[in-house]
């Protein structure tokens, strides 16, 4: 293995890095005058590995010019496997249980209140703005939440491509009534669409720091989830043969058919996304974990209708009941979505210099791709002859599910079953192609490439390119609920919808 030695003229306090770029080892040495006393590390700032924030973020500062540095999963750091003890068990359950009771109490004040607008981007706005008010007055108080949370928000980013995953799972049953002939309507849509979708948010993203010259700065670093290591696949592999032959031998053993099958559907669910993780770079480019992960719970749903002559129809309804009283495992899994919008709040308060000083790029992003994903599809339907109630349900295929659907209640007639599966679809789309697409469109900071991804692929591919990029989650996040925001709040407004539906025909 070739090794080469650099060295760059970086401030004293810089620390040395050491990755691979390919089959080369590369040192990257800082240039350090002798000093006086011996330099500290405090583990607040070291706490995840040797890197230093200004590597971690993707840029290299000096006086003169930026030097970006490629992000990719053997350059970030991650954070080695390990079992947690009984207090960190007992620390996660805390944190994780207040943020998820914190999420259902307002859905259910929300619901009471007759209050359309989602709940839980209230929640993250609510504990965005709590945490900005601690940091004026008491910037202890304000780490202290955030150190309190951690656990909980290292665990849905470690899991959250599954969260997703339930209405992909389910696309056979959502697509069913929907004729040949406009399901490739739809499928060209999509796919050119959010290809538009893309470029007009990174393009804009560029534009405007160009114009307002706002120069990079670096990023707080961010911790990549930790690796699944074999003993977890081996214990999900018990869970999935044991429950597999307990519901074939007694189908109602847990009192429902939906409470009997969800351990064995869940379990092949979790394993899909496990194995998924560890395919090749190549590969994952083609077949993003995310859709092994949909695809490995559809095959065990298959195995199990084939063997119990139950049918494939009946499993998949018991994987998404929507039933809170007789929960399937997609309704376990996305009763965490609500959580995960929340947690967006902790990721954008860690960067909040960072989206303050580039609000411009943001805010013009996605007010800019927005409207033009409405837009454009209205007018590529009404375009290309697709009938009408399918355009108008297909609307909001850029905007998250949960907004998706309150976006679509405004129309009369709309397909709602139509609207998760465009949105997820999309979402699929952008997980499995959004940073091979990136790369040649030559958006190579954080800024674009979180902006544009969320603006068009919403949280799917969120989930995916933080997954391999967690320097561009703050963006990610702050766009997905702003496109998500803006969406309903202008198709609120009567004028607009009037003008949607006078373009779709």
């Amino acid at each position: 293995m070739a090794s080469a030695s650099v060295v760059l003229p970086y401030p004293p306090n810089s620390l040395a890095i050491v990755g691979l770029k390919g089959r080369a080892l590369v040192r990257l040495r800082p240039w350090v005058p002798p000093p006086k006393k011996p330099i500290s590390c405090h583990s607040s700032s070291c706490s995840t590995s040797l890197i230093s924030p200004i590597i971690s973020s993707g840029f290299e500062t000096t006086p003169q010019r930026q030097v970006l540095i490629r992000s990719s999963s053997s350059d970030s750091a991650t954070t080695a496997f390990s079992f947690p003890n009984v207090g960190q068990i007992l620390h996660l359950a805390v944190s994780l249980g207040v943020i998820v009771a914190a999420d259902k109490f307002l859905k259910q004040a929300f619901t009471a209140a007759a209050i359309k607008f989602p709940s839980a981007l209230f929640g993250m706005f609510c504990v965005f703005s709590v945490l900005i008010a601690l940091d004026s007055f008491a910037p202890t108080a304000a780490m202290y939440v955030m150190n309190f949370f951690e656990p909980a928000t290292l665990f849905i980013q470690r899991w959250l491509p599954l969260f997703y995953v339930p209405s992909l799972v389910v696309l056979p049953l959502a697509v069913r009534d929907v004729p040949a002939a406009s399901g490739v309507k739809i499928c060209f849509i999509l796919v050119t669409g959010w290809a538009a979708s893309l470029c007009v948010a990174g393009y804009t993203a560029i534009t405007i720091r160009k114009i307002v010259k706002t120069e990079m700065i670096p990023a707080e670093p961010m911790t990549k989830p930790a690796p699944f290591s074999t003993l977890e696949i081996l214990v999900w592999s018990a869970v999935f043969i044991a429950s597999f032959v307990l519901a074939l031998i007694n189908p109602t053993a847990l009192g429902t058919s939906a409470r009997t099958f969800l351990p064995f559907l869940l379990a092949a669910t979790v394993l899909g996304y496990m194995v998924g993780s560890r395919f090749p770079a190549f590969v994952k480019k083609i077949f993003h974990p995310i859709v092994c992960c949909a695809f490995s719970a559809d095959l065990a749903a298959i195995a199990y209708g084939y063997f119990s002559r139950s049918g494939l129809d009946a499993v998949l309804g018991n994987y998404l009941t929507k039933v809170s009283s007789n929960p399937g495992a997609g309704d376990i899994l996305m009763g965490f979505l609500g959580s995960v919008i929340i947690t967006f709040a902790f990721s954008m308060f860690k960067q909040r210099k960072l989206v303050k000083r580039h609000a411009a790029e943001i805010f013009s992003s996605v007010i800019v791709a927005t409207i033009f994903s409405l837009y454009s599809t209205a007018a590529i339907g009404r375009l290309i002859g697709l009938e009408p109630i399918l355009t108008v349900s297909i609307l909001p295929r850029c905007i998250t599910v949960a907004l998706a659907l309150s976006i679509v209640s405004f129309f009369e007639g709309a397909n709602t079953s139509l609207t998760a599966a465009v949105v997820v679809l999309t979402g699929l789309v952008g997980a499995n192609f959004v940073q091979a697409v990136m790369d040649k469109l030559g958006f190579n900071d954080p800024i674009a490439r979180g902006i544009a991804t969320a603006s068009s692929a919403h949280g799917l591919g969120t989930a995916a390119l933080s997954a391999k990029e967690p320097e561009a989650l703050p963006f990610c996040a702050i766009a997905y609920s702003l496109t998500g925001i803006f969406g309903s709040l202008l198709c609120s407004i009567p004028a607009v919808r009037q003008s949607l539906l006078l373009i779709v025909g």
